[in-house]
């Protein structure tokens, strides 16, 4: 509908993964890196994760139109299938002609079958060709198709493995090879690698690049635009289609030469609501796991495939010869430096700063010039909690605090709605260059924000921090009692505790003996209580609740922003 109108030759946002419209970031580079370094002569067994949306289906396509010499590919999309139906669907991809090839695969033998692969892929060996086993969506896959994943990679001579495999997914395949049924598979990957949301700048990039692919004009977004779109989208190519293109449609109906803010804001809340998902929730939930190492030789063979693909861009026509006016980033001299995360150092907590005089830089400068990684503002965090706790290595970070009456709570929030809540949070930070940091707010004093960086308590006003906070926030606190919420279910002690507490909030005391159900005088008070703190009045005690009433009596020794350092 618009596109006529702002002479594209297509939409430019379309979800389908179009090799067409990739746009290579860095990590996108080193994603298809791995994937080529998979189908060569050393490669083993790859894993390739990343969040919904990021980019790892459209990769996968530029691997498959990518001329591969001497390289036979089958596709697997459909993970839910049992062993039998597993092999059979490898046959099949790969034209296989096995008896009773047109029956049921379900009454075939399982070992009938892998010899049969096992047939193919020694004469595919001796013609000198590879074969490459690529599974989409390999966190669906059942445990024991797994299991017979990894019989398959037992097919192999006493040089090289016959069956190269690609296992394709989401952040949970991780969890799911994290367990200890399926060691064996998981120590058998040879490289790893994890597919992040753009930046700020790779996002501008991104939207510049495939309105040029259409034809279209690099100022159809403003500016202020697509840092909208970034915000709502989160980096994430998907959701940046979908914003992008409920934009465009919005300002052709209101007949704007180009997308406004505020068009992006209307269309972010139509397609995928008004709050954005956490990165820092991303980070707690897969971040602080254990990852396998390379050998030297893979890291050799990772970098010369990620060169490759330098070569593989420039021979490459984009819509009858149209570039996208951003280029794509280099590729960087060695991939492997960034193939396998670190392992994350020890979550001990650092000892509360001791005040020092401020930095020579002030405000943003003073900001960005005491920057510290997530895991050590988390850490400081911790520390203010409980001093002295640490985190085992390799243990996702609110699990193990949930062991020590200490829950994490993440989410988006005003100033005042922080204020309300009282506790020391982390807030991420995005600043003009594209760069993202985290930062821990210590206090708020009036109009001003007390940040515990590692030169200790750093003074901004909310009015510099205010243009660079995107309304995220990490917060720790203790669940006044053991219930996730208090409803018309609930029965018990914690009815005792919620009529008491808002008693004390009206100002009254109670005596005598109480009703432990949840009645209909109860549900109203508790509904005033949140009206009155600008919560929605549904009547249920969830965590924001219980954490505005906890407030009322907190523990000894509780965080709060009215502890200025």
């Amino acid at each position: 509908m618009y596109a006529a109108h702002y002479k594209l030759r297509e939409p430019p946002f379309s979800i389908a993964p179009d090799p067409a419209f990739l746009y290579m970031s860095s990590r996108h580079q080193e994603a298809l890196g791995h994937l080529l370094y998979g189908t060569g002569q050393y490669g083993g067994f790859v894993q390739l994760t990343g969040e919904v949306g990021t980019g790892k289906t459209t990769i996968v396509r530029t691997l498959l139109a990518q001329k591969l010499d001497n390289v036979d590919i089958a596709m697997i999309h459909n993970p839910r299938q049992n062993e039998v139906e597993f092999v059979a669907s490898i046959l099949d991809e790969l034209g296989v002609d096995y008896p009773g090839r047109s029956s049921d695969p379900s009454g075939h033998s399982i070992k009938t079958l892998v010899d049969a692969l096992n047939q193919l892929l020694l004469a595919s060996h001796a013609a000198g060709r590879r074969t490459v086993l690529i599974i989409d969506e390999a966190q669906n896959l059942p445990t024991p198709v797994l299991e017979q994943v990894r019989l398959l990679t037992n097919l192999e001579t006493t040089k090289e493995k016959l069956l190269r495999i690609m296992l394709i997914g989401q952040p949970e395949l991780v969890e799911l090879l994290d367990r200890p049924e399926l060691r064996q598979l998981a120590s058998r990957i040879t490289a790893r690698f994890h597919l992040t949301p753009l930046t700020f700048t790779e996002t501008m990039q991104y939207i510049i690049h495939r309105l040029h692919v259409v034809g279209g004009p690099s100022d159809l977004f403003t500016d202020p635009a697509m840092r909208r779109v970034h915000h709502y989208a989160r980096g994430i190519p998907r959701q940046i289609n979908i914003i992008c293109d409920r934009s465009l449609l919005g300002a052709y109906a209101r007949g704007l030469r180009a997308v406004t803010p505020a068009i992006v804001d209307q269309a972010a809340i139509e397609v995928i609501g008004s709050k954005p998902r956490s990165s820092v929730s991303g980070w707690l939930a897969s971040r602080l796991r254990p990852r396998a190492v390379p050998l030297p030789w893979v890291e050799s063979a990772l970098a010369i495939a990620a060169l490759l693909i330098a070569g593989v861009l420039l021979n490459q026509t984009l819509n009858g010869g149209n570039k996208p006016a951003v280029k794509p980033v280099a590729v960087a001299a060695t991939v492997a430096g960034t193939t396998v995360a670190a392992e994350q150092p020890k979550l001990a907590p650092a000892p509360p700063p001791a005040p020092v005089a401020a930095p020579s830089l002030s405000g943003v400068g003073a900001l960005q010039a005491t920057a510290q990684p997530l895991p050590a503002v988390m850490s400081r965090l911790i520390g203010l909690w409980q001093p002295g706790l640490s985190i085992p290595r390799g243990q996702n970070v609110c699990r193990a605090l949930a062991g020590n009456a200490i829950d994490c709570y993440k989410g988006d929030a005003s100033w005042d709605e922080l204020r309300q809540m009282n506790h020391p949070a982390i807030l991420t930070l995005e600043f003009e260059d594209g760069s993202r940091q985290f930062a821990l707010l210590r206090a708020v004093d009036g109009d001003t924000a007390i940040i515990d960086s590692a030169d200790g308590p750093l003074r901004l006003p909310l009015s510099t921090l205010d243009p660079l906070w995107n309304s995220e926030f990490l917060m720790l606190w203790q669940r006044p009692i053991e219930e996730t919420q208090i409803d018309a279910q609930t029965r018990g002690d914690s009815i005792l505790w919620l009529r008491r507490i808002l008693a004390k909030a009206e100002g009254k005391t109670l005596s005598g003996a109480l009703p432990t159900n949840y009645g209909p005088d109860l549900k109203a008070q508790l509904q005033r209580f949140q009206t009155a703190r600008g919560l929605p009045a549904d009547g249920i005690a969830g965590t924001r609740t219980l954490m505005l009433l906890g407030n009322l009596s907190p523990k000894p020794g509780t965080p709060s922003l009215e502890d200025a350092p």
